[in-house]
């Protein structure tokens, strides 16, 4: 059997689609050509995710679509965070599998692919490592980044070494390992010179990067080596820090540097202390609304978005109510909403309390009801203010772009009604408010630019 071509196919979160790209990367460099639909390849690969349950959902049916439209020349090889979740259970799930690559193992891609080649056991080929060893050599001189148009994903360190009693990732990731500053660097450097306008900094948790590498405020020292590596990226945006750890030393560093955003994502999860307890999660509250505002005054237009967990099994009337008053209180500017996902193997699953689901959602859609009036609020402030817009896409007379307020995917986007170059800062005065989008008009016109580049990976925005 003889493969060429490769179809992958990456599921979840942004930290997955980076671990695809680097995938994608070793594979070219052994010799293989990617193509844009299963037809056309040889070797399919899905990248799954195993995160929650709707996230495991998707990834078994994609992978029972292609292995029930597989030929007889094909190989179907499922990897990343289901197959090293699930194992031997995923194989049950999706008959038709030729592999299995765990997501610890990513590097190892191209040697599973050379063994499933002349695999002859009666079972597909396991490669399910629990090693998570992902720095140094080990990452084989892969660009741990993804590009999405002119802004890129850039992976600073990877698994987790948190408590959460409802989460999976460190079942799936192992502990955390802090990636080397000097390859962030290095990374960060040839994506500059690309022409990339965004570096989005992200992992499980990016606050605690450093602490396996025996660094205090690992975070905020690599912010201050960044800004001195890139100084022409404008922006430089931090997802994912964990509550407890957004440190004054960090906010001090994000004040002081333009290119920094004024933009934080502290998924906080909850906001009962009994309930954090139980979900083993920071229950100190005066540290929440200490650091909120700490991070409003050092940074007065600075966008707050956390996500928060409803339904926790045991979760009251009383205990939900205290999370609306603090949503309420505090006015987060973007607020993701999930209802509790059953996560077997988890601490959550042993809990007493769980609740039905038409009550997990029932209390997703009132918070998200009463986060909605507090979204268009803040979006209404910003009606007759000037912001800068880097733009996506165009077409039909129409721009669409994202502020500093937005993060790729998750937030909102600004619609200005003119045809604009694609991967350009644009002034734009924000004429209109919508919950999670704004409406604008261009102030000035940017001269045209040439589009990203990024030969190592073959990717062009």
């Amino acid at each position: 059997m003889s493969f060429q071509r490769f179809f992958l196919l990456s599921l979840g979160c942004a930290k997955n689609t980076v671990d695809s790209e680097s995938m994608a990367q070793l594979l070219r460099q052994a010799g293989y050509e990617s193509v844009a639909e299963p037809e056309q390849a040889d070797l399919l690969i899905v990248n799954t995710c195993g995160f929650i349950g709707p996230a495991r959902e998707e990834s078994v049916e994609m992978l029972r679509e292609l292995a029930a439209g597989k030929r007889a020349d094909q190989t179907l090889i499922a990897a990343g965070c289901l197959s090293q979740l699930w194992g031997e259970a995923l194989i049950r799930q999706v008959p038709g599998l030729d592999g299995l690559l765990g997501t610890r193992r990513w590097m190892d891609i191209v040697e599973v692919v050379e063994r499933v080649r002349g695999w002859k056991g009666p079972e597909p080929l396991y490669h399910l490592p629990d090693e998570a060893a992902t720095v140094g050599q080990d990452e084989r001189g892969t660009l741990r980044v993804a590009l999405q148009g002119a802004s890129a994903y850039l992976k600073i360190a990877d698994g987790c070494r948190r408590p959460c009693a409802f989460c999976t990732i460190p079942r799936i990731k192992g502990p955390l390992v802090s990636r080397p500053p000097e390859r962030i660097l290095a990374e960060a450097r040839r994506l500059a010179d690309a022409g990339v306008q965004e570096l989005i900094l992200i992992a499980q948790d990016t606050t605690d990067y450093g602490h396996d590498l025996g660094m205090k405020d690992g975070l905020a020292w690599l912010l201050e080596q960044l800004v001195q590596a890139v100084p022409e990226v404008p922006w430089i945006r931090v997802m994912y820090a964990y509550p407890g750890y957004v440190t004054p030393r960090l906010i001090e560093v994000m004040a002081q540097h333009e290119q920094i955003l004024p933009y934080l994502d502290i998924p906080l999860q909850h906001a009962h202390p009994a309930v954090l307890r139980r979900m083993r999660r920071p229950a100190n509250l005066r540290w929440v609304y200490d650091t909120i505002a700490r991070l409003r005054e050092a940074m007065p237009g600075i966008a707050l978005r956390t996500t928060f967990i409803v339904g926790y099994p045991g979760e009251t009337e009383a205990e939900f109510q205290a999370l609306l008053d603090f949503v309420e209180e505090i006015q987060f500017d973007r607020v993701g909403v999930f209802p509790y996902s059953y996560e077997p193997g988890t601490p959550s699953a042993r809990l007493p309390g769980h609740l039905p689901e038409a009550v997990k959602a029932e209390r997703r859609d009132r918070l998200m009801a009463l986060q909605q009036q507090i979204s268009l609020r803040r979006q209404q402030s910003f009606v007759g203010r000037r912001l800068e817009v880097l733009i996506e896409g165009q077409g039909d007379g129409l721009s669409v772009g994202r502020s500093y307020r937005d993060a790729p995917e998750v937030d909102g986007l600004v619609f200005i009604e003119e045809e604009l170059p694609v991967g350009t800062m644009v002034p734009v005065r924000i004429t209109g408010a919508m919950v999670y989008d704004l409406v604008g008009t261009v102030e000035a016109v940017p001269q045209a630019r040439e589009r990203v580049q990024w030969v190592e990976t073959g990717t062009t925005s």
